[in-house]
């Protein structure tokens, strides 16, 4: 009775696993889950690999360097996703930004052939970076090898960058990207957070053949490799036997097993450590394929190195160490059959990793999602690729940031100084909420000093001088000036102004700038009776609107720039426009009265003043010795006194 409860149990978990299993690979046609980058494949092309079915895509939108090369023809190339590589001559490191789900367990492959693209026939060596954290060197012992490297790595972001960096050993370059998400229940560890499983071996133990299985026999894409031992192989015609777990193995390779050749030896395997500092996982995956008599039991126990490690193992299961093992230079696992088993142990395939330490964090999201907004609406063209903290020998060029062991880095600093920016200052800066430098000066922007400047309340630093920015300066970046808690530099923006200075324009003109109204009334008479008696010497009756001819020199508007230096320093406002500080040639001093384009009465002003200055002499009066006219610029250009106005010496009076 119990014996046929048991098989009905055992028939219920078969037709359940294959229930599963056909789901799974309904839902593996579509290869969800799946990134596949042909690196240096040209831009938007893809194709299904004859092989597996797998669909690749080039990986240019991806990365903005490297060059695209091919494998020549006289190479033998295995698989069709090896026919390109991205090569990176230049830059020391160069990174890859791959949207992926965060907290999403991943399995991530780089694979690498050299094939003789350079046509040097000399394989480089260079590192492998995954976002802030050292991967691994890459390196061949020959220009034919195929070399790949594959970690299990759960992102904290919505994003992964890996990097190839220039250790000087030659140009890096890759093959091929390939992602595949992995049930977040499968290789779990119990230690530190920033540990990283690195694949270091995995094969199907029971392998009849020399073929290596991935998808679609593993809906994980995982790489099953033949183990070549003297043991005694094992398989089952009868895959309904297999059941399934969170490791959603392969039913070509969990139906074959090894056993030892003499039924009471013990089953062993080993492995010797690339270096005796490195710590390792072991997954052992199990599952009986033979049908047992009811007489028959199999049940064994593990040891690694001696030392008891799990059991007893009696039926399907993964067993995997929690913690890794003690670091040794040589790895012995055994399997020993119990008292009370009467048949030897069996193992149908294995996995060891190798731990990586992930522990540098990287740069706070909301910093790194900033400046990349910073990077695309600018367009700035420096080498910002990767993590912009760090590591510190590869911190972005202009950025400066906290890195602590205990927390996340964050952007501190960021001088964008002398670098072709254009349009407005962006909002998004207001997102570096711990920002206390910001140098955007000699540049382009334009429009207002924005508000939003003020809500940076770390802010000790800012020069936006030498821009093109208009209107005036935030009341409270100035309060803040005022007390020493900000540094502030806005020179050089002809058309923004302090407030207070604003103000003072309002009040005193200078003398050269303009005449008060008392002389003007004097003198209206008196310019007007000349002016109708001059008027061919003033007015060309060929203007339109009456454009200023007379024996006073005209200036053309490149000269009123290099005599204003640029309009560098205003000293005043007029009825028709802005005052300006310039010197001629000759040294003279002088005071460049602009008139605004927007003006109609202010035209008029610049007509009437000109005239009536053109033909008035006066030794109270002061001379003019020039003009502009060309288009919509009109200038007058006055001798400079240096006495004040006339409002001044009224008042001193």
């Amino acid at each position: 009775m119990k014996q046929t409860v048991m098989r009905m149990l055992l028939h219920f978990f078969s037709v359940l696993f294959a229930v599963l299993t056909i789901l799974v690979l309904i839902q593996a046609q579509d290869q969800s889950g799946f990134i596949s980058l042909d690196c240096g494949l040209p831009k938007d092309v893809n194709y299904s690999s004859l092989e597996t079915g797998i669909n690749y895509i080039s990986e240019a939108k991806f990365i903005d360097s490297g060059v695209s090369k091919r494998i020549p023809p006289t190479e033998i190339i295995v698989k069709q996703q090896l026919e390109h590589v991205r090569s990176f001559p230049n830059g020391v490191r160069n990174c890859y930004r791959i949207n992926v789900t965060s907290d999403t367990k991943y399995l991530i492959r780089a694979t690498f052939y050299y094939g003789n693209y350079d046509d040097l026939n000399d394989p480089p060596e260079f590192d492998l970076h995954f976002g802030p954290n050292v991967w691994d060197t890459v390196n061949f012992p020959n220009a034919s090898l195929v070399t790949f490297m594959e970690i299990i790595y759960t992102p904290s972001l919505d994003y992964i960058q890996p990097c190839l960096v220039n250790t000087g050993k030659g140009t890096p370059f890759i093959s091929v990207i390939e992602l595949r998400t992995l049930n977040n229940k499968a290789y779990v560890t119990y230690s530190s957070k920033s540990i990283v499983l690195s694949l270091f071996r995995r094969f199907n133990l029971g392998s009849i053949s020399d073929k290596s299985y991935r998808y679609k026999d593993d809906v994980y894409d995982r790489i099953w490799n033949p183990f070549k031992s003297g043991f005694k192989l094992l398989n089952s015609s009868n895959n309904d036997l297999l059941l399934q777990n969170n490791y959603a193995l392969p039913a070509i390779v969990m139906s074959t097993a090894v056993t030892s050749l003499n039924p009471s030896a013990p089953l062993n395997f080993s492995w010797t450590a690339n270096n005796v500092n490195d710590q390792y996982y072991l997954y052992m995956h199990f599952n009986e394929v033979e049908e047992l008599a009811a007489n028959e039991t199999r049940e064994f126990n593990i040891t690694v190195n001696d030392r008891f490690w799990y059991g007893p193992v009696t039926s399907y299961i993964t067993i995997f160490s929690r913690e890794p093992f003690p670091r040794a230079k040589t790895y012995e696992i055994s399997l020993f059959k119990t008292d009370n088993s009467t048949l030897p142990p069996i193992a149908n395939a294995i996995e060891v990793y190798k731990v990586k330490d992930f522990s540098q964090s990287e740069t706070h999201q909301d910093d790194v999602d900033t400046i990349m907004n910073i990077k695309n609406t600018y367009g700035v063209s420096r080498n910002w690729q990767g993590d912009p903290c760090v590591p510190v020998n590869y911190m972005w060029e202009g950025v400066n940031c906290t890195i602590d062991a205990n927390s996340i880095p964050r952007i501190t600093s960021l001088n964008l100084s002398s670098s072709g920016l254009t349009g407005e200052i962006s909002s998004s800066i207001l997102k570096f909420t711990i920002l206390q430098y910001l140098d955007l000066s000699n540049n382009s922007l334009n429009g207002p000093l924005p508000d939003f400047l003020t809500q940076l309340r770390s802010l000790k630093v800012l020069n936006v001088g030498k821009n093109k920015l208009v209107g005036l300066v935030p009341s409270e970046l100035l309060d803040r000036y005022k007390s020493g808690s900000l540094s502030l530099s806005v020179d050089d923006n002809p058309d923004l102004c302090k407030t207070e200075s604003c103000k003072k324009k309002n009040i005193v003109v200078p003398l050269v700038a303009s005449f008060s109204a008392l002389a003007v009334i004097l003198l209206i008479s008196l310019g007007i009776w000349l002016f109708r008696r001059q008027t061919d010497e003033v007015t060309s009756p060929n203007s339109e609107r009456g454009s200023m001819k007379s024996k006073h020199q005209k200036f053309t508007y490149t000269e009123i720039l290099n005599i204003t230096d640029n309009f560098q320093t205003i000293i005043g406002e007029g009825g028709f426009g802005t005052v300006y500080f310039g010197i001629l040639q000759d040294q003279t001093q002088v005071a460049v009265k602009m008139l605004s384009p927007s003006s109609m009465q202010g035209y008029k002003e610049f007509q009437s003043e000109a005239q009536l200055l053109t033909i008035v002499h006066h030794r109270n009066l002061v001379p003019l010795l020039g003009y502009c006219d060309e288009g919509q610029i009109k200038a007058l250009i006055y001798e400079y006194m240096t006495n004040g106005n006339l409002q001044h010496l009224l008042g001193n009076l």
